[in-house]
């Protein structure tokens, strides 16, 4: 009897300063994407079918994930049964036990499932530090997992009145950034999330640096644009540095228009995280396979 063809959802984290984002990248293209070590490490478990991930969220380079998706299709050879999700979850581990890349769960899902369509939210955190003189004032720790900022105050008000005219359904297009998919991507989206807070308790903060304050951006939609959270983050960073009103911010939403979001405002990435992809309980529930049933 021929092994079925199982279709698994893959959560997985990474640090993404030493990568060029999530997605692959070409054979003759300097930098590795996430991907291309993730479907690395499928092959070396020697399916006979043809390894390709499916990506539920892009992500570019430096930027991390404490919770990214995607799916693959594994089929063994006709003695071997499919990998159960804990075994599978171990063993592309062990592969990608020298990458910044781990695999924190493997589900098996049904094959009409699509870890990119059937996602119905993502949620990105924006980490930044205030208070940093000098980039080396950085405690190592946090190096490349936030924005340093050398202002020791932000206007947190002005900032939470900002985020409000975020929150709800707009043409986001002055808040992405151009790109060959630009054409192809509806700019209206809907923001369930804009919050803006001060972190306590950062482990940083606690044992060395006592002067630094840790904030964070939170945001929630069911789709993004290119760029559209370091941009967004961007923007309420310069309403709480006093350098674009609210009112100012609000023209540049109304203009929908990328050229009229201000030159060198966008946040770098290094502070970006994606921190969770959401799916609904009922596109989780694998079929009944035959194998499971003489198991």
């Amino acid at each position: 009897m021929r092994s079925p063809r199982v279709r698994y959802l893959l959560l997985f984290q990474y640090l993404g300063t030493n990568y060029c984002g999530v997605m692959k990248s070409p054979a003759q293209q300097p930098g590795t994407g996430v991907q291309n070590h993730l479907e690395n490490a499928v092959r070396k478990l020697r399916p006979v079918n043809e390894v390709s991930l499916s990506i539920s969220s892009r992500t570019d380079t430096g930027v991390h994930a404490l919770c990214n998706s995607a799916h693959v299709d594994i089929e063994r050879k006709a003695d071997k049964p499919p990998f159960s999700e804990q075994i599978l979850t171990k063993a592309l581990n062990f592969h990608l036990q020298t990458e910044s890349i781990r695999v924190i769960r493997a589900l098996r899902v049904p094959d009409t499932f699509h870890a990119r369509f059937h996602a119905i939210s993502r949620t990105y955190v924006y980490r930044l530090a205030t208070g940093v003189g000098h980039h080396s004032e950085l405690p190592l720790p946090e190096k490349n997992f936030c924005w340093p900022l050398q202002e020791t105050g932000l206007d947190v008000r002005a900032m939470e009145e900002a985020s409000t005219l975020l929150l709800g359904t707009h043409d986001f297009s002055s808040f992405r950034a151009l790109n060959s998919e630009t054409p192809f991507k509806n700019p209206v989206k809907t923001l369930l999330c804009a919050h803006v807070g001060l972190r306590q308790g950062s482990f940083s903060q606690e044992h060395f640096h006592r002067d630094l304050q840790y904030w964070e951006f939170t945001f929630k939609s069911r789709s993004f644009l290119y760029k559209q959270v370091r941009r967004m983050t961007g923007a309420l960073v310069a309403v709480g540095r006093r350098k674009l009103s609210v009112s100012q911010l609000r023209e540049i939403l109304e203009a929908r228009d990328s050229l009229a979001y201000p030159h060198n405002m966008t946040a770098p990435p290094d502070g970006l995280f994606l921190t969770n992809v959401e799916y609904t309980e009922s596109d989780l529930l694998p079929l009944v396979q035959e194998w499971d049933m003489k198991s």
